[in-house]
């Protein structure tokens, strides 16, 4: 599979384990992120993040927790995305009561789609690992935003910012 350009890029067709915590109860579904912007008519925040119960991730993941309903009066829905299982989103969301919903992708079929795997310097050695990025899409499935390499702390402010002026 080619790997689109940000200026092409297009959300895919295929389907995500995801999970998201409703009423207390962890609900796990198969999640595609075309279908689910036709149906429910909103644009999507797609970010991704390394993993689970780290600082930075929890510090994003809360963020943008605390500012969903904000991003859902301007239009948007939010999803994350890494490569941990359904089992540690679940303790992820449960730990920091999370209220946004998170997709499995363990085999990184997604993150290759959107090219977020590169290799990063770490420890002072060359990993390859996810690159933590968000891609905005309209109610339309357009790409509006797109930024790779960003910082964790501040960014759902930032992006609430810049998506409401």
């Amino acid at each position: 599979m080619a790997k689109p350009t940000d200026e092409n890029l297009a959300l895919p067709a295929f389907d995500l384990a995801a999970v998201r915590q409703q009423h207390g109860d962890m609900i796990e579904e198969t999640i595609n992120l075309r279908r689910l912007l036709s149906e429910t008519g909103t644009g999507l925040i797609l970010y991704f993040y390394p993993k689970d119960n780290t600082a930075g991730c929890t510090t994003q993941a809360t963020d943008f927790s605390a500012k969903r309903a904000e991003f859902e009066q301007l239009g948007y829905s939010i999803i994350g995305v890494s490569r941990d299982s359904n089992d540690s989103h679940k303790k992820f969301i449960a730990k920091h009561d999370l209220t946004i919903a998170l997709i499995s992708d363990v085999d990184a079929k997604l993150c290759q789609y959107f090219d977020v795997i590169q290799e990063k310097n770490m420890y002072g050695k060359q990993v390859l690992g996810l690159v933590r990025s968000t891609f905005v899409f309209d109610k339309q499935g357009q790409l509006t935003h797109a930024q790779r390499n960003l910082r964790a702390k501040g960014y759902a402010v930032r992006l609430f910012n810049s998506l409401s002026s």
